[in-house]
């Protein structure tokens, strides 16, 4: 039963979750484990035939050891590339948090060591009035893996995040530095802020790169504790 889930969440938006995503899913694949994910809510889709798909989920959907068809890899699709609340009201949908996690859920049967959900933006973004993104990762109770957009500004998304996920009661598995602009002054400091003042591990500094394949991704990572075989 996949009762090990992993949530990745952004300091921000366009920080490379779904790069570290597949990263991450191609060392557990290669360490032997069986993998699924999931984008439960995903915005800025394109209709190419085959209905709304996210570019996004589908390099979820190819790197994933266990395939599933795209409406369960990313259940709620919707064409705006704005804040997932606001592009389902445009679209007359109604986000809740009950909902994604009866989506999630229903990947909890499957085969699988690894059940890798990915976000939206940061971990604070609105599904509705009164719910975020985040009340799904506490529904499921998921330990996460931030992905930390290493520029100007890292270091207080970087931090709020943190809180933020330990004031909603659930474990960091650990953090990620994506380096998303090679240019940022005093680089190789900031991340050694971050080690100092983050309790939990790096699982990895991956430095800007031209080729963002799940394989050269994946070499600059190690998974989660949690995760890793004991053999």
């Amino acid at each position: 039963m996949a009762n090990k889930w992993l949530f990745i969440s952004g300091t921000d938006t366009d920080v490379g979750k779904t790069a570290i995503a597949t990263g991450l899913l191609w060392v557990a694949n290669n360490t032997g484990l069986k993998t699924v994910a999931i984008k439960p809510v995903a915005a800025g889709c394109e209709d190419s035939g085959a209905g709304l798909q996210n570019d996004d989920a589908l390099q979820l959907q190819a790197i994933a050891s266990h395939q599933l068809p795209y409406q369960q890899v990313n259940p709620v699709a919707l064409e705006a590339a704005i804040a997932p609340h606001i592009a389902a009201q445009e679209a007359g949908k109604t986000l809740s948090a009950s909902r994604l996690v009866g989506f999630c859920r229903g990947v909890a049967l499957l085969p699988v060591d690894m059940a890798l959900i990915e976000g939206a933006g940061g971990w604070r973004v609105p599904l509705n009035d009164r719910e975020t993104l985040a009340d799904v990762a506490r529904e499921l109770s998921c330990p996460v893996t931030i992905v930390v957009g290493m520029r100007l500004g890292c270091l207080n998304h970087a931090l709020l995040t943190a809180e933020a996920i330990r004031r909603d009661g659930l474990q960091i598995a650990g953090w990620v530095a994506n380096v998303i602009d090679a240019d940022m002054p005093r680089l190789d400091e900031n991340i050694a802020t971050l080690k100092r003042l983050f309790n939990e591990p790096c699982l990895g500094v991956v430095p800007r790169l031209t080729n963002l394949t799940p394989e050269q991704v994946g070499g600059y990572l190690s998974l989660p504790a949690e995760f890793e075989r004991s053999s």
